[in-house]
């Protein structure tokens, strides 16, 4: 046994003993990570299990296809507007911040909100849209982008092989959906990978899903996922002349704010004050309304605007045309496509041999940036960039 060997154990040693002693009863433990496959280095490693994991997923190459990624607005010439890779750090701050006060576990919380919007397909929930009705008539089952978080995470990434990563941090990548309204979060304790395998399974079948996470932090991890967006997209709005700081409900102005420091503010303190010491993560009914009513504002004036819209049908056009395209170049084994060049060059013949060509088309489209989407398109389809909304 050599001296690295001992001075790893001995420091993860004191790490555990740390959790031990600051973090709640509740919180769920770095040396409780279940992973699919035993790792022969773990006896060498001195992080934790879920630090191991932020580390596997910032150094993913999804992750570095995050800046490119849109979150809301797309196609619109402001360098000002939020992106997916600014999001979901957001995500993991707020995150963090509450986590921190509830005495539960920071490693996974990060972990889970770095990796939790991987999966997204080029422009946003559009393209999450779009590609759902293509996998769906093509027997793919229906697509989601928290799901394609794991699909990337764990059985594209690195060729194929994937990152084994712990179990809690991938069911709080699958479960997370700030979309839904939720007052109140209890996490669905003791799962094991078959009971995630059989949530993954189920999933493809849903046009909606809302599964809850295993573990406080995954529900930390959904409710800070609602609060880095709510009042981060409002203010892109405002910056683009879609809505105005006064046309904000009143009751959300009074009870959360009209500025996004002010709203995420406001939503953490409410969350904190109410999950303190309780085995749920919850908002008072109070602020839970106004959340609701934010969103309801949102939804109508900036995501379903028609001004930001106006691009989409060209979007959808590229999205048919390119799954066509590749579906009939993987179909007639035409190596010489970019989805070989590309995509399949180098993949494990595990991932080769298990996949329908349909899915393998969704993984590829999936996983292009914006630009490089757009790239792909014929000439014809291509949409001009907004220079004014």
């Amino acid at each position: 046994m050599n001296d690295n060997f001992i001075k790893a154990r001995e420091l993860k040693d004191l790490l555990n003993l740390r959790e031990k002693e600051n973090l709640c009863s509740l919180a769920c433990f770095s040396h409780t990570a279940q992973r699919r496959h035993k790792e022969k280095f773990t006896e060498n490693e001195y992080r934790q299990a879920f630090s191991a994991d932020s580390d596997r997923i910032l150094n993913s190459l999804a992750f570095t296809r995050y800046i490119d990624k849109t979150q809301v607005f797309s196609l619109i010439n402001n360098d000002h507007l939020t992106h997916r890779v600014i999001h979901v750090q957001m995500v993991s701050r707020v995150g963090r911040t509450i986590g921190r006060y509830l005495g539960l576990n920071e490693d996974l919380i990060e972990a889970a909100s770095l990796g939790h919007d991987i999966g997204h397909a080029p422009f946003g929930h559009d393209g999450e849209r779009f590609l759902s009705k293509l996998t769906h008539e093509h027997g793919a089952g229906f697509f989601h982008h928290n799901l394609q978080s794991i699909q990337f995470l764990d059985r594209i990434e690195k060729n194929g092989i994937g990152w084994n990563l712990s179990l809690q941090t991938m069911d709080a990548i699958i479960c997370h959906n700030g979309e839904a309204h939720s007052k109140q979060l209890v996490p669905q304790k003791n799962r094991s990978f078959k009971d995630f395998d059989v949530i993954m399974a189920a999933m493809k079948k849903k046009k909606a899903c809302d599964e809850i996470p295993m573990t406080m932090e995954g529900c930390v991890v959904r409710m800070a996922d609602t609060i880095s967006y709510i009042g981060r997209d409002l203010e892109d709005a405002i910056r683009l002349g879609l809505v105005k700081r006064q046309d904000i409900p009143d009751m959300c102005k009074k009870v959360l704010g009209q500025t996004n420091g002010t709203i995420v503010f406001n939503l953490v303190t409410d969350l904190i004050s109410n999950s303190l010491h309780q085995p749920f993560i919850s908002f008072s009914d109070k602020i839970s309304s106004a959340l609701k009513k934010l969103k309801a504002f949102n939804y109508k004036h900036i995501y379903k605007n028609p001004v930001i819209k106006k691009h989409l049908s060209s979007i959808e056009d590229i999205f048919c045309f390119l799954f066509e395209k590749y579906l009939t170049a993987l179909e007639k084994k035409n190596e010489e496509s970019i989805i070989f060049t590309d995509f399949l060059n180098g993949m494990s013949s595990g991932y080769r041999d298990n996949t329908l060509n349909a899915e393998i088309v969704r993984d590829y489209i999936s996983g292009m940036t914006d630009s490089y989407f757009i790239r792909q398109a014929p000439d014809h389809l291509k949409p001009d960039s907004i220079e004014n909304v």
